[in-house]
């Protein structure tokens, strides 16, 4: 079914922006839609065998659902089946189905995309600049701004730029995060010489979200390195964040400072006119044409995020592929209601929250739940118990139920502890307060 191929398509985009992306590749990439049917309200999709659809029910199940809901709209319950399930004998080609979904690239990541206006004109002027004349003109380029208004967009766009121009450099893309992942897993492969290679014999390096290294010592020793090798290089490094530098909270003083030695260019929420400009574009790269009454429509409602809008155009091409539903202000209406009446981010998993803190303190998820009670790995349970409490408002039995079957008395002390050390030491409250604001923000 080609429209339900073409939904598909929007849905797995969502999805891609919610999670990891070798996460995204692992299980969601390789699965298939099937059929959709409106009477039922019933999408299936096809997971190539029981272990994956095991894990995808487990983990993913509310994302996909969270999708669909976005792209193709309430009332659509996800069915996940295995080729047995559907009665298929033959095997599944999911390595096809991943190769098609990366073939997309990144087409529309480009300074022809992108939208200009008083908003972002200073940033777009400066990504232009070092992407014509890499490490030349600002180095570093710090960008900044609220999530959704473009940063992204402007790093893939100086990458695509320079991939242009200059085919011969070695261009790498990370987000923060990541970088932090990978850097905890070659410590546990002793792989450190590799890493090392990796990043500081990049040419152009391009570092989204680099606020999530903040009260990660060893990653921020790691960075400071690779930063300064690189910059002593003549190598261009540009870095984004939700906020400038200075308002990074456990950043270290060092870093801080090299941060703002090129030039720092902010990004800020549209005006109504750029609004009303990256509406039409985006309907011009779906290949829908939008009466300027709903362009208006959308653009009067949805004003302080980019891909809010860039949402709202997909969700009406899948309305007008799904239900042949006219392009108008109807249309529209039911294309951002979930928007305009739930506007919050997806329910923050404690698995999320695990990470976070496991990241920050150099250990392992595993390692948190566990039973060890080395100094950091208690710390790092303690504070996670209570970015658990202070961020789901769980009851403390629930808590101590995710952390290994503890019991409630421990939990509170775990939650006292924390609020005595904070009290106490500013560096632990500023950690902990960048742990939750970072686990927010994403």
């Amino acid at each position: 079914m080609e429209s339900f191929t073409e939904a598909w398509n929007l849905i797995c985009e969502y999805c891609k922006k919610q999670i990891a992306e070798v996460a995204y590749t692992t299980w969601i990439s390789r699965i298939v839609p099937v059929n959709i049917d409106f009477t039922q309200g019933v999408a299936i999709l096809e997971v190539p065998n029981e272990f994956h659809l095991q894990t995808v029910k487990r983990c993913y199940t509310d994302l996909l659902q969270n999708a669909v809901n976005q792209i193709i709209g309430p009332g659509i319950k996800i069915r996940l089946c295995t080729p047995e399930q559907l009665g298929k004998t033959e095997e599944m080609e999911p390595e096809k189905n991943a190769d098609a979904e990366k073939s997309k690239g990144d087409y529309e990541y480009t300074f022809d995309t992108f939208i200009v206006g008083s908003s972002n004109r200073f940033a777009h002027a400066a990504s232009m600049a070092v992407a014509t004349k890499p490490a030349m003109l600002y180095n570093p380029l710090f960008i900044y701004g609220n999530s959704g208004l473009g940063k992204t967009h402007l790093l893939y766009a100086i990458r695509n730029e320079i991939e242009k121009k200059h085919p011969e450099m070695n261009i790498i893309y990370i987000k923060g995060d990541e970088f932090t992942n990978e850097m905890i897993e070659a410590i546990q492969r002793g792989t450190q010489a590799e890493f090392h290679q990796r990043y500081r014999k990049a040419d152009v390096l391009l570092v989204d979200d680099i606020q999530f290294i903040a009260g990660k010592d060893s990653t921020q020793e790691e960075f400071f390195h690779t930063f300064n090798t690189l910059y002593e290089s003549k190598k261009q490094i540009v870095l984004t964040s939700d906020r400038p530098p200075k308002d990074i909270a456990t950043l270290e003083e060092r870093l801080l400072t090299r941060f703002e030695w090129g030039l720092t260019a902010d990004v800020q929420p549209p005006d109504f006119e750029t609004r009303i400009a990256i509406i039409k574009r985006k309907a011009e790269l779906l290949d829908i044409q939008l009466p300027d009454s709903v362009a208006e429509y959308i653009a009067n409602r949805l004003k302080n995020n980019i891909r809010q809008l860039e949402g709202a155009v997909k969700k009406m091409k899948a309305f007008y592929i799904m239900k042949n539903d006219n392009l108008n202000i109807a249309t529209a209406q039911a294309a951002i209601s979930d928007i305009i009446n739930n506007d919050q981010p997806a329910p923050v998993t404690i698995e999320k929250i695990i990470e976070e803190v496991a990241r920050t303190f150099g250990t392992s998820a595993a390692d948190i739940r566990s039973a060890k009670r080395s100094a950091n790995i208690s710390s790092a349970r303690q504070v996670a118990m209570y970015a658990v409490r202070e961020i789901t408002q769980l009851p403390m039995t629930a808590i101590g139920e995710e952390f290994g079957g503890r019991d409630h008395s421990t939990v509170v002390y775990a939650i006292q502890k924390v609020e005595e050390n904070c009290a106490r030491d500013s560096k632990m409250k500023a950690t902990v307060q960048d742990i939750i604001k970072n686990i927010r923000d994403r």
